[in-house]
């Protein structure tokens, strides 16, 4: 039983941090219909700013999410304009494509400046774990859920509470209907394109700090967003958080009573199966081929 609470605890945890690094994709995705695959990429390129700039002033990394956030949204905002706007204003399908090749580059760039060699981030407490009776709780882990978690909500209160955040929703609803009304949808899909990013450096951030990364870890990381967000529904913000946890303690439990390797293919199992039996996701909904071209 210890074993068993112990390996829900861990997920639990994990499942934590997935939240937030799948709800920047799903964000993207609920707004503007685009599949950002080169979001992987920029999760990875903020877990390498987090390592350089941990080498450099030794900061706590969790704190570095302040610098590495701001810093991957201008990256996102640059991104939308110089490569994004055109591509979905020509054809939505070129969206998709111009993600898959902006992905490519940035793995290139990534080998070139840091190399192939595998890097992490190792502070203090990253093998440290409390303990409360038999039970252990990685302290990495812990820190990384709670500041994870802090940022959802806060991304959350912006959506919910804030002129930009009724913007977005308005946009997502009917980008017609909100130029209407006097929104600049341009702007909006911009800034909601940066906020996706920006949960994606604040992300790598956290996952610098719990598990080695190298260029290529791009593929597992898109590979585990894109289950979250067809387990979860696509578009969903709620369901990335209970996508990601689901495939966190499928993962551990997997690892635990099974075997590690066969962890890796728990995401790509669950595309599958939800593909199949329920399309729209647990908490998505199902549209009309039209409206989703709309």
């Amino acid at each position: 039983m210890t074993e068993l609470v112990q390996t829900l605890v861990f997920g639990v945890l994990v499942g934590g941090v997935y939240s937030l690094v799948a709800s920047g994709m799903n964000l993207v995705f609920g707004v503007m219909k685009v599949v950002n695959l080169a979001q992987g990429a920029m999760l990875i390129l903020s877990a390498y700013l987090t390592y350089s700039l941990w080498k450099a002033v030794d900061l706590d990394p969790l704190l570095l999410v302040l610098v590495t956030a701001p810093s991957m949204y201008v990256v996102g905002w640059a991104t939308y304009y110089l490569f994004i706007e055109r591509a979905r204003t020509t054809d939505p399908a070129m969206a998709l494509v111009t993600t898959f090749g902006l992905a490519l580059i940035a793995k290139g760039i990534m080998a070139l400046l840091w190399g192939n060699d595998q890097h992490a981030v190792t502070p203090a407490y990253a093998n440290r774990s409390f303990t409360l009776g038999s039970l252990h709780v990685p302290q990495a882990q812990l820190y990384a859920c709670l500041v994870a978690v802090a940022i959802l909500a806060g991304l959350y209160a912006l959506l919910r509470y804030t002129w930009l955040g009724q913007s977005v929703q308005a946009a997502a609803s009917s980008s017609d209907g909100a130029r209407l009304i006097g929104i600049e949808v341009r702007k909006v899909w911009a800034a909601a394109f940066a906020l996706g990013v920006a949960a994606a450096g604040a992300g790598g951030a956290l996952l610098s700090v719990l598990y080695p990364f190298t260029p290529s870890s791009t593929d597992h990381w898109i590979g585990l967003m894109l289950s979250i967000i067809v387990l979860g529904g696509m578009g969903s913000l709620p369901g990335s958080v209970l996508g990601a946890v689901l495939i966190a303690l499928a993962e551990s439990l997997t690892a635990t009573y099974i075997a590690p390797d066969w962890a890796t293919a728990v995401p790509y199992l669950v595309i599958i199966l939800v593909l199949l039996a329920r399309p729209q996701g647990l908490m998505g909904i199902r549209l009309r081929e039209d409206m989703s071209r709309a």
